[in-house]
């Protein structure tokens, strides 16, 4: 029932209730046998009751790309899930009692994974579009990344500036398909800025890993605080929040880090980056022999190949952030050296105060950089030339490799049956797409952030038919852009928006 209708007009007579949103038995009198059996489950339309314990739904019609290949992949195919988890996948499914989605003309697949995104400085967006990562000592890149963000911007954020920028940049990602992300917040200047960043991560809706990197305020936080908001935030493992540590080696005292990392078992992940005069101390630990599986290492530009070596023989993950690297002076990303060494290679979108965070553009620069090598050598005469990456290689490191390396390829990062629900249909019919003549040539070559209708994080609908759900969103710009003007002021740094 909508605005428009009056008390006795029939639901499925009702303007405002689309036919794809009804439960498949309703008929004009809106009733059912299903409705009947269990009215909890089947009164409400969607997206009111997705996500949640004994709600069914049945994605009909879509093409489906599982990114599993023991499930495969259906030109026209159907995903069923009940409650949070992914029940079944195939060509044709019979669901009684299940809320029905229309997919045909969608493509249906899992979300993207982000594994390093600093998502505090969403509202400096674009702020350092033209920097390099450090200062070079050239006039023009006197307003660097490190110095600008780290050592000014960053010292002068609130408790309620870091809420607001992470709960932004997480519905913003939402919205463009982005269902999990290792949100790499060095931020954590105090034990509130820390509980901010992950109030922040939690409202967002979507899955989330908190990076625990480092602050500047206290010296108390991190990285000693591990412990407490292990305790306090990751008691459980059912939940959409886990947790990473961070393990900088540019960061003295690093070392502690590492320790209680390992010792609350989680995860140690770092930026390796050449510019940062990284290389020696990288080397050093690589000989030690302390690098393993729960390494993720950020980057990895300019490594010696004993280093490089050392990480792959310890399982580690490599997370890649190719525009960024490329355009900010990281060094080049080491795509193919990753591959041949048979590392895990996930992408990430890193700083938005540089580069979008959408993931159709993460594939895109990873994807056209690779072949732009390996085609180079193919010209050259180099009979050895790498194998050309794909559309489908693309896609998969943008999901079920992402998973892997954060440890979550269990829960998500697949259309398998006993995953959760992390779900997006992309719109195969809009016009920067149709036809379609190739599912993943489509969604790595041809879409934007425009094509994402509709988001599911664990069975529960966040982004339905393009509008995002559950948040005020002009609401929370006017806080960001408040935010941003009290960083702005703080830092001493004017806002010329042709500067």
């Amino acid at each position: 029932m909508c605005r428009l209708c009056k008390p006795t007009t029939p639901r499925a007579l009702c303007p405002g209730v689309p036919a794809f949103m009804m439960a498949p038995a309703e008929t004009a009198s809106g009733a059912s046998a299903a409705q009947a059996a269990n009215p909890r489950i089947t009164a409400a339309p969607l997206p009111e009751l997705s996500g949640e314990p004994g709600t069914r739904i049945l994605i009909k019609g879509g093409v489906v790309m599982s990114v599993d290949d023991a499930v495969g992949n259906f030109s026209k195919g159907d995903v069923l899930i009940e409650g949070s988890k992914i029940v079944e996948v195939g060509a044709h499914i019979e669901a009684s009692n299940a809320h029905v989605i229309d997919a045909s003309g969608k493509i249906v697949m899992p979300g993207f994974i982000d594994t390093h995104h600093h998502q505090f400085e969403t509202g400096l967006r674009s702020s350092l579009a033209d920097a390099i990562v450090v200062n070079d000592g050239r006039p023009e890149n006197s307003k660097n990344y490190y110095e600008t963000m780290l050592l000014n911007f960053s010292q002068h954020y609130r408790p309620e500036d870091v809420y607001i920028n992470e709960l932004y940049g997480g519905l913003a990602q939402l919205d463009a398909g982005v269902t999990t992300v290792m949100d790499v917040s060095q931020i954590h200047h105090s034990a509130d800025h820390s509980d901010a960043a992950l109030e922040g991560l939690r409202d967002a809706g979507r899955r989330g890993v908190f990076g625990y990197f480092e602050g500047w305020w206290d010296g108390k936080e991190y990285p000693g605080g591990a412990k407490r908001i292990r305790e306090q935030y990751f008691s459980s493992d059912d939940q959409l929040l886990s947790m990473v540590m961070g393990g900088e080696i540019y960061i003295e005292g690093y070392e502690d880090a590492w320790k209680i990392g390992r010792d609350l078992d989680l995860q140690i992940a770092l930026h390796v980056v050449t510019t940062f005069g990284m290389t020696p101390t990288f080397d050093e630990l690589a000989k030690k022999g302390v690098f393993g599986p729960d390494n993720i290492f950020i980057h990895m530009t300019g490594m010696t190949d004993d280093a490089w070596k050392a990480a792959a023989d310890a399982g580690a993950h490599v997370s890649l952030s190719v525009p960024i690297e490329m355009h900010m002076r990281h060094g080049e990303p080491p795509i193919q050296k990753a591959i041949d060494l048979g590392m895990s290679v996930s992408l990430s979108s890193d700083v938005e105060c540089t580069m979008s965070a959408d993931f159709f553009t993460q594939m895109r620069g990873l994807i056209t950089l690779q072949r732009m090598r390996a085609n180079e050598r193919a010209l050259s005469g180099d009979e050895n030339f790498p194998s050309l990456m794909k559309s489908y290689d693309a896609i998969r490191h943008a999901t079920i490799e992402g998973a892997k390396g954060l440890r979550l390829d269990r829960k998500t990062g697949s259309l398998t049956p006993g995953k959760e629900a992390d779900i997006i249909l992309l719109d195969a019919e809009a016009i920067n797409v149709a036809p379609l003549n190739n599912a993943p040539g489509a969604v790595v070559t041809l879409m934007d952030r425009t094509n994402v209708d509709t988001v599911m994080v664990a069975g529960k609908i966040r982004k339905w038919q393009g509008k995002l759900l559950g948040h005020d969103l002009d609401k929370l710009r006017r806080e960001l852009e408040q935010s941003r003007d009290y960083i702005f002021e703080k830092a001493g740094v004017d806002r010329d928006l042709f500067s």
